[in-house]
């Protein structure tokens, strides 16, 4: 069927009073989305079975970051609001409430698209007071969710950005990434890149139910050894380690070890971080696969967002301990601060240890990085 066919009445169903803590499963496509600025339409395809994509016409598409976050960048790309990588446990999921989406099952199937990303990029770049900062890109929603495929608008974006001399990170799941290696080679030559993928398990059964849009951990592990091959750094953000189900030796070894063999520049790991509008989500997904370990992260979270101090000092220690065994001491992993940039500044020893302290001291847990 051809995708221009699909598109849907500006009518949409109210979300469910219990949509947002229900137990994850798949979501139904609504109708439309209430009214937002630049809607141009909604779309729902067979191809992508239970997702709505809303194309809207975006006036700004740069993001500044308030002043006063702990957050390592200034600026922000997002092409895309709403993610179906359905992560359960997304930092991100309570941005969608911004729209009047749920942060549960709306956050997996409600997908905004800014069809005219890269035209309002351009502009923005050009603009003689524009300070060619670094951007980041995959910190609120992955730019390489299945959708990219679709609308292709990253190329366009990396291109502005590289033509304007702008240097730019990339965090990602999205395995479609590798259709852009060349571009990101030739990027790489104009400006600094920074390149970076998430990848916190390698069981794959566990990331079916607890990822279940995302490309496997294997497709994953596979696209950092053809970023390496083809000669770009690839860090990895191993977040978020998740207590009780991928904390353990056995999982942590498995992890570090697969990442040495596909050539990973290095390793960023740290803490669940269970923020409003993922904790209710994640918590019902527990209580469905894993009824146990509910008190547990009870105890362990209290009523924060962060797990107990106690358990994030252990938890540092049993990272760098696989970190040295498997040869990333010293190394920089990812944080969406461009290595280049701080090359000169530090050395790559001081740029770990400085990693490992902001990990357990400055950001506990799982910061909003993606």
């Amino acid at each position: 069927m051809r995708w221009d066919a699909q598109a849907l009445s500006p009518t949409r169903r109210p979300a469910s009073e219990n949509s947002s803590t229900a137990a994850p499963g798949p979501a139904p496509a609504l109708d439309a989305l209430v009214p937002l600025a630049g809607l141009v339409r909604s779309i729902s395809t067979p191809e992508f079975s239970g997702v709505t994509f809303h194309e809207v016409t975006a006036k700004s598409v740069l993001n500044r970051v308030p002043s006063g976050s702990n957050m390592p960048f200034e600026w922000t790309i997002n092409p895309y609001r709403g993610c179906s990588h359905a992560c359960v446990y997304c930092f991100a999921r309570k941005t969608h409430t911004y729209l009047e989406f749920d942060s549960g099952r709306d956050f997996d199937s409600q997908v905004v698209v800014k069809i005219n990303a890269a035209e309002v990029l351009r502009k923005e770049l050009a603009k003689p007071s524009w300070g060619h900062h670094t951007v980041a890109l995959g910190t609120n929603t992955d730019p390489y969710q299945r959708a990219e495929g679709r609308y292709a608008l990253m190329p366009a974006i990396i291109r502005a950005l590289a033509d304007s001399g702008t240097p730019f990170s990339i965090l990602t799941k999205g395995t479609l990434l590798a259709r852009d290696i060349p571009l990101l080679k030739h990027a790489a030559t104009q400006v600094p890149v920074d390149l970076g993928i998430s990848l916190a398990m390698t069981n794959e059964d566990l990331a079916e139910v607890i990822e279940p849009g995302t490309p496997s951990p294997r497709a994953r592990l596979k696209l950092i050894a053809r970023l390496r091959d083809a000669g770009l750094g690839c860090g990895v953000m191993a977040m978020p380690i998740l207590p009780w189900l991928t904390d353990s030796d056995e999982a942590l070894d498995a992890l570090f070890t697969e990442l040495v063999k596909a050539g990973a520049t290095g390793v960023t790991a740290g803490a669940l971080y269970l923020k409003p509008g993922t904790r209710e989500w994640y918590m019902a997904w527990l209580a469905s696969h894993h009824p146990g370990l509910v008190g547990r992260y009870r105890r362990l979270y209290g009523q924060g967002s962060y797990a107990s101090k106690e358990y994030r000092t252990w938890l540092s220690g049993r990272i760098n301990y696989f970190k040295a065994k498997h040869g990333f001491t010293g190394t920089y992993g990812f944080g969406h601060r461009n290595a280049r940039a701080t090359a000169d500044k530090e050395s790559a020893a001081t740029a770990g240890r400085r990693e490992s302290r902001e990990a357990t001291e400055r950001h506990p847990g799982q910061e909003p990085l993606f």
